[in-house]
């Protein structure tokens, strides 16, 4: 009999004060039993960068092998992390300008950290009323606040 997954829902979102600026990212992992919001700061950033290391964070603090539903609000890192990153490795991480991806860091991270779960990553509207990602945007701009 196999073990059931645990299954686990994160609502991620990033922040920036100027872009490039102070920065903040929260998430909010929501587990069958359990409750955990996690966010972060960083003094020199971009919100892209930010909304990446939100979904990071959030995947970090789960355990592997967990069926896991990803909101972000952020097409930038739902359509990144679904489509674009096929094209961007085939073409050695050149974007179709034949440009530097930017946040190859955060993006190789993100992808090799995806594959120790079952998970899809699903776009939010965001600043539509939707009480996870509502929260995620006012944990994430807290950080900026807190470092200010």
């Amino acid at each position: 009999m196999s073990e059931e997954k645990e299954s686990v829902i994160i609502y991620t979102d990033g922040a920036c004060a100027g872009n490039p600026g102070p920065g903040g990212y929260a998430a909010i992992i929501i587990g069958e039993n359990t409750r955990k919001e996690i966010s972060g700061f960083q003094e020199d950033t971009t919100n892209n960068r930010m909304e990446l290391k939100a979904v990071i964070e959030g995947l970090r603090a789960i355990r592997a092998g967990s069926k896991v539903k990803v909101f972000s609000d952020s097409s930038y890192v739902i359509k990144g992390i679904t489509d674009w990153i096929n094209n961007w490795k085939k073409n050695g991480w050149k974007t179709s300008g034949k440009k530097n991806v930017k946040n190859k860091d955060l993006w190789v991270e993100l992808e090799n950290l995806s594959q120790k779960f079952d998970v899809e990553f699903l776009k939010v509207k965001g600043h539509a009323g939707n009480e996870y990602n509502e929260k995620a945007d006012s944990m994430a701009k807290k950080q900026i606040e807190l470092q200010n």
